[in-house]
């Protein structure tokens, strides 16, 4: 997620705190709209964490 976080920072302009905000929302819309697709999305942001459960996105 750091290459995200940082593209955010570069082509939006958004701090990282606003980027991690930003990936939590889309997260979760995704959910909303695709519910059949809640655990597939789980996954793909599980896959990317290397901190541990608590933070997704580093």
């Amino acid at each position: 997620m750091k290459e995200l976080i940082s593209r955010l920072n570069q082509q939006a302009g958004l701090t990282d705190e606003q980027a991690r905000k930003a990936i939590e929302v889309i997260k979760q819309f995704a959910k909303e709209e695709f519910p059949i697709m809640a655990g597939a999305i789980d996954k793909l942001f599980d896959k990317y964490n290397t901190a541990g459960k608590d933070d997704f996105l580093d």
